[in-house]
């Protein structure tokens, strides 16, 4: 009996372990990949309060994998495409898709120089494009813009 109550106070604390330690490393991360130990050592902390003993660790194992694992792989695709829904594109990183002018001709591998929304910016390009025609950007590699014609 005693044997049994020592079992049972050592999982709480396990339990408990685990649910501290996997919310702090969600904490550190966002990634979304370790809150869902968190929820399965929750339910496993629970069987453990309720049937305190040695007969009780297998059971409360497989709950801990099965809920975990459940969780990450039915709700972490749903929560982080529902993040990426609402990410905002913001200064620089709104320009990639856009419409600019070149401004000083660029050749292929050098840089020129593209006007987009009212602003110069240096470009470079992997085809020579000449002064007054219209550019895609395609990214932002460092302080310049990567385009293509039009």
């Amino acid at each position: 009996m005693f044997l049994a109550m020592q079992i049972g106070t050592i999982m709480v604390l396990i339990w408990a372990s685990v649910i501290i330690l996997s919310a702090s490393i969600e904490a550190g991360t966002m990634d979304l990949s370790s809150i869902w130990f968190s929820v399965g050592a929750i339910f496993a902390l629970i069987i453990a309060l309720i049937w305190p003993g040695p007969e009780s660790v297998f059971a409360q194992a497989i709950v801990f994998i099965i809920v975990s694992l459940i969780l990450l792989v039915v709700l972490r695709p749903i929560f982080k495409k529902n993040m990426k829904k609402n990410e905002i594109k913001t200064n620089a990183d709104s320009l990639v898709g856009k419409i600019a002018v070149c401004t000083v001709a660029i050749k292929d591998g050098e840089r020129g120089e593209v006007k987009i929304e009212g602003k110069i910016w240096t470009a470079i390009s992997n085809e020579d494009i000449k002064e007054k025609e219209k550019v895609t950007v395609l990214a932002i590699k460092g302080v310049k813009l990567v385009v293509r014609k039009n």
